[in-house]
Parts: structure tokens; C-alpha cells; sequence
């Protein structure tokens, strides 16, 4: 289904009986609505980090549910599509973090290759329906990886952003991880604590701490 060691990981996992019914739940409404994103790219995070290579998770809510933003990456969007506010608040606060360039684009999948995971709480949502797919079960699923991440002797960052991100806290048990917790980069709360909390520059100090390659957040 993925193309990497998360396939042999969650193969016991895709047998579940919650997992075969969220399956089949999520391929009706795609075909009965308009569904995002793309049916073949809802597991691209995955596909971009694999279990071992995951050193950063970014935990997003669910996809954008607006025309053509969706790709499967968490806070993501296609090049060439205009950039959602969040993302602009991520970006201001990457540049005065670590002084990146302003990106042009909204694609985050350099990210992603890195062995950072943009990974949704959901992973897929109705057309202009925020939240439609959360009774789905993808949040049980979700959980797990969140789970398996905190199972791994690797020391992982997880970065938390907003109420719904951080309710995920209590499955981060390990010692040897580091949470990065705040506010969420929407325009209704950055200006509570996100800006000018150098989240990119705690990432790369713990990595470094840790004896694992830092992570090139540059998208120019």
C-alpha cells in the first residue's frame, strides 16, 4: 500500500477490522463526493518517510478541503498553489527562526525527504466539509503511528501545534523524544506564542544533540 518498511509494520494493523471498515468508508464517499486529497496520495506522507527515516512528526488536524490544496502532506500544498495563512505563518517564522528565504512555493515534500512526516490526524475530508471524515476511524489509525513513532530507540521529535495536535501528548511517553508544544500558525492564534518560538531551530539542536542529521527546513 505504501512502498516502504511501514507497509511490514502496519500490516497487521491494515487487517483490522476497524481498519478494513474506515477503508470502505472512505472509498464510498469518494466516489459518492468530492474528496480530498487525491484518493492515490492519501498516504504520501508515508510514502515520503519511512518508519526508520522518521525523526520529526508535524501533526496537522485533516486535510485542506478546498480546491486542488490537498497532497497528503500535512500543512502542505502543490506548487503553484496559492499559500494557505497557516502555512504563511510557518514560513515568517521559519525565515526569522533560521533566516530562510521567504518560499515561493507551498510544497513541502524536500520536508518530507528528510524523514520529516507532515502526517493529519485525518487523512482525508469532504469537499468544503472541514472534519467530514473524522468518524471514520482514521484517528484510531493515526494513534497507532503516533504510538509506534514513540516505541522507537531513536529519539524523535514531535512537534505539536494547537489544542487538537497537543490532545495527542499523553501517547508520548518515551524520555528520550522531545515535544515541541504551542499555539497553533493559524492567524486566529500566532500571534499567541508561535511566532518567535524558533520551533526549526529546537528541532535541529536536539537532532544534533542526539547524533542525527539535521534537517535543511530552506525551501529556497
Amino acid at each position: 500500500m505504501i512502498g516502504n518498511d511501514w507497509d511490514q509494520i502496519l500490516e497487521s494493523e491494515f487487517a483490522q477490522e476497524y481498519f478494513v471498515s474506515l477503508k470502505d468508508k472512505v472509498i464510498a464517499d469518494y466516489k459518492k463526493n468530492i474528496c480530498y486529497p487525491p484518493i492515490n496520495h492519501v498516504f504520501d506522507a508515508f510514502r515520503l518517510s519511512s518508519y526508520e527515516q522518521t525523526k520529526v512528526l508535524i501533526l496537522g488536524q485533516d486535510p485542506y478541503h478546498n480546491p486542488d490544496q490537498a497532497m497528503g502532506l500535512a500543512f502542505s500544498v502543490p506548487d503553484g498553489v496559492e499559500l494557505p495563512p497557516s502555512l504563511i505563518n510557518i514560513y515568517n517564522e521559519l525565515k526569522q527562526d533560521l533566516g530562510c528565504e521567504m518560499p515561493r512555493s507551498g510544497d513541502l515534500t524536500k520536508w518530507g525527504k528528510q524523514g520529516v512526516l507532515l502526517l493529519n490526524a485525518i487523512l482525508s475530508v469532504r469537499k468544503n466539509q472541514p472534519l467530514s471524515h473524522r468518524d471514520f476511524g482514521w484517528m484510531t489509525f493515526t494513534d497507532h503511528i503516533i504510538s509506534l513513532l514513540n516505541e522507537k530507540e531513536t529519539p524523535v521529535v514531535f512537534v505539536l501545534w494547537g489544542s487538537f495536535a497537543r490532545s495527542k501528548k499523553s501517547l508520548i511517553t518515551n524520555k528520550h523524544h522531545l515535544i515541541i508544544e504551542n499555539v497553533h500558525p493559524s492567524p486566529l492564534s500566532a500571534y499567541r506564542g508561535f511566532f518567535g518560538a524558533k520551533p526549526f531551530r529546537q528541532i535541529n539542536q536536539f537532532l544534533e544533540e542526539t547524533n542525527q542529521n539535521t534537517i535543511d527546513f530552506c525551501l529556497r
